[in-house]
């Protein structure tokens, strides 16, 4: 017979997880000390087994524990998601969205899929193109939210996630063993373009462009026929391409920002909604 979890009890348990200690945990869920501690005892008492230790400190988790934290943050994360939908208003209208496009594939589906089954009614206008001109948008309110591959992130955004830059290639090719080294990247203004010629020069590397474009697929394309390499965000390279480990002799890249920049006034409550879906799906 199957058996319900109470979902108050696992908020305890990663609350205390992240504030390290049971009295951190009390404060950030507005509870007593006692309380908090209760429920951890509680949600041991359901799986007959102790989930943090007791006998050290800083705050340590059982095998268990560790088992468990994974497990519980998904159901938190469901219940939340949930929760959001089913309280949410009924939204309607437009918003328009920035995304470099390298970014539409591994994000942009997931989060569009995501809010179009939520709110059939909102009407989202895509806005590809480089992180720079797509921050231009924003000031000039053309657009009302971007995501943006950046160094840094300035004050008015925030990071959703980082990840490093690596060298993609063919699957079977050797592109990345001719001199001068053949390159595709986006124009002038992508932000990988400066950060790869400058790892290549102090590595002492030749090289060429042979596909200088704002648009991904292009770029994708040109790798995939052994025609060149490019610099490419971890997960954004597609199945047809393969990152090229340091073996290829390529220099290491470093990592890079995804932020998320939102209209600094006048930000509707349908951009907002959107805004969310987009933190919930990089944070997960």
């Amino acid at each position: 017979m199957p058996r319900n979890l109470d979902i108050a009890l696992l908020r305890t348990f990663d609350a205390i997880v992240d504030a390290g200690s049971i009295t951190g945990a009390a404060r950030l869920l507005h509870l007593t000390q006692a309380a908090a501690s209760l429920q951890l005892k509680r949600l041991e008492s359901v799986f007959r087994c102790q989930l943090i230790g007791r006998d050290r400190r800083p705050l340590r988790l059982t095998p268990q524990g560790e088992r468990l934290l994974a497990q519980a943050r998904r159901l938190l994360r469901s219940n939340d998601d949930v929760w959001a939908v089913m309280n949410a208003p009924e939204f309607a209208g437009d918003v328009r969205f920035g995304m470099p496009s390298d970014l539409v594939r591994p994000y942009g589906t997931p989060v569009l899929r995501r809010f179009g089954r939520a709110h059939p009614r909102v009407r989202v206008s895509i806005v590809c193109d480089t992180t720079g001109r797509l921050l231009d948008m924003l000031d000039r309110g053309e657009i009302d939210l971007t995501m943006a591959v950046q160094t840094d992130c300035a004050q008015h955004g925030e990071t959703l996630r980082t990840d490093p830059l690596v060298w993609a290639g063919s699957r079977d090719g050797d592109a990345f063993r001719r001199d001068p080294l053949p390159i595709a990247t986006g124009d002038d203004t992508c932000p990988h373009r400066p950060v790869a010629l400058k790892a290549l020069a102090e590595a002492g590397r030749d090289w060429r462009f042979i596909c200088e474009v704002s648009s991904f697929e292009p770029i994708c394309a040109t790798v995939e026929a052994d025609m060149a390499v490019s610099p490419m965000l971890a997960s954004t390279v597609p199945d047809s391409l393969r990152i090229l480990d340091d073996a290829s002799g390529l220099p290491r890249l470093s990592a890079f920002s995804i932020n998320l920049y939102c209209r600094r006034s006048a930000m509707s409550e349908v951009a907002e909604e959107l805004a969310r879906h987009v933190r919930a799906q990089l944070s997960a």
